[in-house]
């Protein structure tokens, strides 16, 4: 079982917690992880993207020229797909592009980019995150402490509306709550910022 430092806001060692194997310790499938992040970007789509076929686009009812005679290929609409102002040829129109995974494969996804983390020493357990107010520069303190990069996903114990708060208002910061947290953001952030109350949650949910 992996033993990872646990440390508090300051970024001092304050003790060692040993996570679960099944969670954190197992052999990471990158196949599944490309699947889960693919599927996580297509389900983000709109889809709302649309432009005008020649039967749409405005005007073009008469034949510009006569069919014979004229030394010109033969025409029937200027709004063909080759004239300017023409329609466009097999247009994208409004779709939905969302598509879901299987349970397992979507399980196996995050365990997958958990263990990854750890296995590359971007794992960070903080000890606790108390806040009593909306204090962004505390929290951007923090992260500073304890070396957490760039970009770094914070998986809180509870939704702390303070904290919450706090970290949208850092760039590369983001939250999340075991019952919200996905491959995707795992993936996209340099390093993991677990509290140590929410390790917990995620080895009773997953284990």
């Amino acid at each position: 079982m992996p033993n990872i430092a646990v440390v508090d806001m300051a970024g001092k060692n304050v003790g060692e917690i040993t996570l679960s194997d099944a969670i954190f310790g197992i052999t990471p499938n990158a196949v599944v992880m490309h699947m889960a992040v693919v599927n996580y970007l297509a389900n983000q789509r709109q889809g709302t993207q649309s432009t005008l076929t020649r039967t749409e686009v405005s005007g073009g009812g008469k034949k510009p020229w006569r069919q014979k005679g004229t030394g010109h290929a033969r025409q029937g609409s200027t709004r063909a797909p080759q004239w300017r102002h023409g329609g466009i040829v097999h247009a994208p129109k409004p779709r939905d592009y969302s598509y879901s995974l299987n349970k397992k494969v979507r399980r196996l996804a995050l365990l997958s980019a958990l263990s990854d983390k750890v296995l590359g020493g971007n794992l960070i357990v903080l000890d606790e995150l108390k806040l009593d107010s909306y204090k962004t520069k505390t929290v951007a303190d923090c992260l500073k402490a304890i070396n957490a990069g760039k970009k770094a996903l914070i998986v809180l114990e509870d939704n702390n509306a303070f904290a919450v708060k706090s970290i949208a208002n850092i760039k590369g910061a983001k939250s999340a709550q075991v019952n919200t947290i996905n491959t995707y953001d795992i993936i996209n952030a340099d390093t993991l910022v677990i509290v140590k109350g929410a390790v917990a949650k995620l080895e009773e949910v997953y284990a």
